[in-house]
Order: C-alpha cells, then structure tokens, then sequence
C-alpha cells in the first residue's frame, strides 16, 4: 500500500480521535482504505507464513500447513 494511503487512514483516526466527526464522505473513503489495507495485510501475512518453516528439536523441518486443511 502507498504511504500516502497509510498517511490519509492515520489523518482520518486522529480526526476521530480528537473528536471530530467525519463526513459521509470521509466515512467512505476511510472504510475503502481499510478494506485495500487489510487485503494486502492479509495477502502478505499468507505469504510469509507459506514460506515458513518449524525445525523440530530432533532437526526435523516441517512446512507450516494450512489449518482449514487439517480440519476437513
């Protein structure tokens, strides 16, 4: 995500931190912010733990594996 997104998300929470309310537009926007933020949290969390490796402590590596697929 762009700084300047970041910049806008944490302009809009401290306007709201002092006090003051947002416009419907504010509302809006701050709520599309939030929702690309998360998406590329989400996207980048996945991809470091894909990449994630448990070593035993009798040397063994396992591949961190997808709890969903453990549950069905």
């Amino acid at each position: 995500m762009e700084q300047k997104k970041i910049d806008r998300i944490n302009e809009l929470a401290r306007k709201v931190k002092s006090g003051q309310a947002l416009t419907p537009e504010e509302l809006a926007e701050r709520a599309e912010l939030r929702t690309e933020y998360l998406r590329e949290f989400r996207a980048s969390m996945t991809g470091i733990l894909d990449n994630t490796v448990v070593v035993r402590p009798d040397g063994t590596r396992e591949k961190l594996s997808d709890q969903k697929d453990k549950n069905q």
